[in-house]
């Protein structure tokens, strides 16, 4: 923690929390708009579903990659600059996307797209550790989750409007203009929260030695995979809404809205939840509680589609309590992560992203295809993912200490 940390920011703490909280759900809502358009994108581009997943998968894996470094970078030479530089790539990407004229554009612009815009979800969780002590820190951290869940539940809503009234460029344009308010906004207000004597080396030799160090510890390991993977039980279906909610349920691009909402809702009241226990209930039993609630909705959520014809009256409602079970266990998760190395969180941050970012492009790039023709596929696919976090963090209580 910096020693010089109530000095840094001079505004209320829900104040740093939401600005911290744009930086995080820009690379969600950069998806979340332009599921609605998947269809209207592939016919005036000539692509094919196939190629269109791409465009998903290519974002999420050039998130994963980058994410390897924005920590890193952000321990070497500070959280400030490399939030801004993330910002102003990413802006510069966005116009890229919406003047794309081939798929192969647009999937090369996206992948551009997803390597700056982890900047901020890597470097944002550093800064609230750089902050606040732990039961503070959780706080914060439920309080990013809160409003990290409003710009997704607008975003489907935003996105299908644009795409009906004025076609799908303009929903690039859209990143655009947020990507460069969002660059004002830090560069006016973003303190630099490392403090001098904490930066690390990004010197090669030190640099992988502090990875490898990492990589080796089982806990770091585990925890990294219970938190990451578990998330996709949920995001599967997020990418695999066109299919999912266009297909299965019937629902039309603006009607997207009723499970992004329903999803948000989940997390944002799992979040306020989280918040509200920090310092009350130990942090080990509220991970057991998030994970028994992911597990007994997805066993549920399998049974439904197994005796059940699909409807948006009852299908929607198992993933929103998933997110909700998420999002009550994902703060304490993330912050032991980060509390493993303290004297690099940054990096801790990165390889945390970069596990859960390859997991969402796996899951977008391969999964996602192969189940999004049955809402019963899904479901088992559900479980599956949510039980590999669930495995994981069995294997965390198992270690000693």
């Amino acid at each position: 923690m910096n020693p010089n940390a109530q000095r840094l920011w001079p505004h209320p703490r829900w104040a740093l929390a939401a600005l911290l909280a744009c930086l995080g759900t820009l690379g969600p809502f950069s998806i979340d708009t332009y599921l609605p358009a998947f269809s209207g994108i592939a016919q005036s581009l000539g692509a094919t579903p196939a190629q269109m997943q791409q465009t998903l998968s290519a974002y999420l894996f050039g998130f994963a990659l980058m994410n390897l470094f924005h920590g890193a970078l952000s321990d070497s030479f500070g959280r400030r600059p490399v939030v801004l530089w993330g910002l102003a790539l990413f802006t510069l990407a966005s116009v890229g996307c919406a003047l794309s004229q081939t798929i192969g554009q647009l999937v090369a612009f996206r992948a551009l797209q997803g390597m700056s815009a982890g900047a901020g979800v890597v470097v944002s969780r550093a800064i609230i550790r750089d902050m606040f002590p732990q039961d503070e820190a959780q706080r914060v951290m439920s309080q990013v989750t809160i409003f990290f869940g409003v710009a997704p539940a607008i975003a489907p809503v935003l996105g299908g409007l644009l795409f009906v009234q004025l076609g799908w460029h303009s929903i690039f344009w859209l990143l655009v203009v947020i990507g460069a308010l969002l660059w004002g906004l830090n560069y006016r207000l973003l303190p630099e929260t490392l403090h001098a004597e904490a930066r690390q080396s990004f010197a090669p030799g030190p640099l992988m030695r502090a990875y490898a160090e990492l990589v080796r510890n089982p806990r770091f390991v585990l925890l990294v995979f219970a938190s990451g993977v578990p998330f996709n039980g949920m995001f599967l279906y997020v990418l695999s809404a066109p299919e999912w909610l266009g297909t299965h349920l019937g629902l039309g691009p603006t009607q997207f809205f009723w499970f992004f909402g329903l999803s948000i809702a989940g997390i944002m009241s799992g979040a306020a939840v989280s918040g509200r226990l920090a310092g009350r209930m130990r942090p080990r039993r509220q991970i057991r509680w998030g994970f028994a609630i992911m597990l007994s909705t997805s066993v549920l959520n399998v049974l439904l589609n197994l005796l059940l014809t699909p409807h948006p009256a009852w299908a929607l409602l198992p993933v929103a309590v998933y997110s909700f079970g998420w999002a009550l266990m994902v703060p304490v998760v993330t912050l032991m992560v980060l509390d493993l190395a303290p004297d690099r969180r940054g990096m801790a941050s990165s390889l945390q992203a970069c596990v859960g970012s390859a997991a969402n492009g796996i899951v977008a790039g391969v999964l996602a295809p192969l189940v999004m023709h049955s809402t019963q596929a899904l479901a088992w696919a559900s479980l599956g993912l949510m039980s590999v976090g669930l495995v994981a963090w069995l294997g965390v209580r198992r270690l000693p200490g």
